[in-house]
């Protein structure tokens, strides 16, 4: 399984690395719009539409992304979508939290499909916008997840005791939560060093986030894209408990699925789009 995991992940990079490098983004947007559209095909497939409807859901997203970035629209005319996306996270999500895997699954097929599509398009939307504001501002913001899951990783199984969520994610503790607070907060301070002595293609959003509201809403508006990240991935634990798979897929060898490696990137991208459109 490691070996699976590791030669999957490098393949990966392999792939991703060098559309970040490329000037134009068009390699990039491509690349990930086939990797959502992926995502999108295993949403559907774990809220019971049937094979076709999967596949046409992926195909959906594919063409709505294409047709997307084949026109005028651009970062500063998003910013009304990017909103709608934050309010809608921040709202729904805890709403479908509360429900828990017996409320989801009891909820109409075709709704729990469309909304998926919808969250996954704008997600890739905002994915593709970011790499459109900078490479340096992309990275940033993934980096807040990646950084979010590694320390609460180190940090719940060094100190957790309290369960934050056992019906949907039995291993996550609020002791995780924390210490992936912590570990954003440290990758933020170690960015803004960073941005201040090395010239990038854009600033970082820790940069961007600071310049505009300061120091201390920063911080505020950092630790709430860490709370995002943790509700875009116990929404996907509760979508995968509801449907009793342990994986959105097999796509990934090692990884599961698409889904299983963005859930949390979702209300994120939009969240971090939306601070920084202001």
């Amino acid at each position: 399984m490691l070996k699976q995991r590791v030669i999957t992940a490098l393949i990966l990079v392999a792939l991703l690395l060098p559309t970040l490098w490329i000037t134009h983004p068009w390699p990039f947007v491509v690349l990930t719009l086939v990797l959502i559209s992926a995502a999108a095909w295993e949403w559907a497939r774990l809220n019971g539409q049937p094979q076709a409807l999967a596949l046409a859901g992926g195909a959906a997203v594919a063409i709505g992304g294409l047709i997307a970035a084949a026109g005028p629209w651009r970062f500063g005319e998003s910013r009304a979508l990017w909103w709608t996306c934050a309010a809608v996270w921040a709202v729904g999500g805890a709403i479908v939290l509360r429900l828990g895997p017996t409320g989801w699954k009891q909820l109409p097929t075709t709704p729990r499909w469309l909304i998926g599509l919808g969250l996954l398009w704008v997600g890739w939307w905002a994915l593709a916008q970011a790499r459109i504001v900078g490479v340096n501002f992309l990275l940033s913001a993934l980096c807040i997840v990646f950084a979010a899951d590694i320390a609460a990783y180190f940090g719940g199984r060094a100190f957790g005791r309290r369960k934050l969520a056992p019906s949907i994610s039995p291993g996550k503790t609020w002791e995780g939560v924390w210490s992936g607070m912590l570990g954003v907060l440290a990758l933020a301070l170690f960015w803004l060093v960073l941005d201040s002595r090395v010239a990038a293609d854009s600033a970082s959003v820790f940069t961007q986030l600071k310049q505009r509201y300061g120091a201390v809403p920063m911080a505020l508006a950092v630790l709430l894209l860490t709370a995002l990240s943790v509700v875009g991935d116990l929404f996907e634990s509760l979508v995968k408990r509801a449907a009793g798979a342990k994986d959105s897929s097999a796509l990934l060898p090692g990884h599961g699925g698409v889904l299983d490696r963005i859930d949390a990137l979702l209300p994120v991208l939009p969240c971090a789009m939306a601070l920084a459109s202001l």
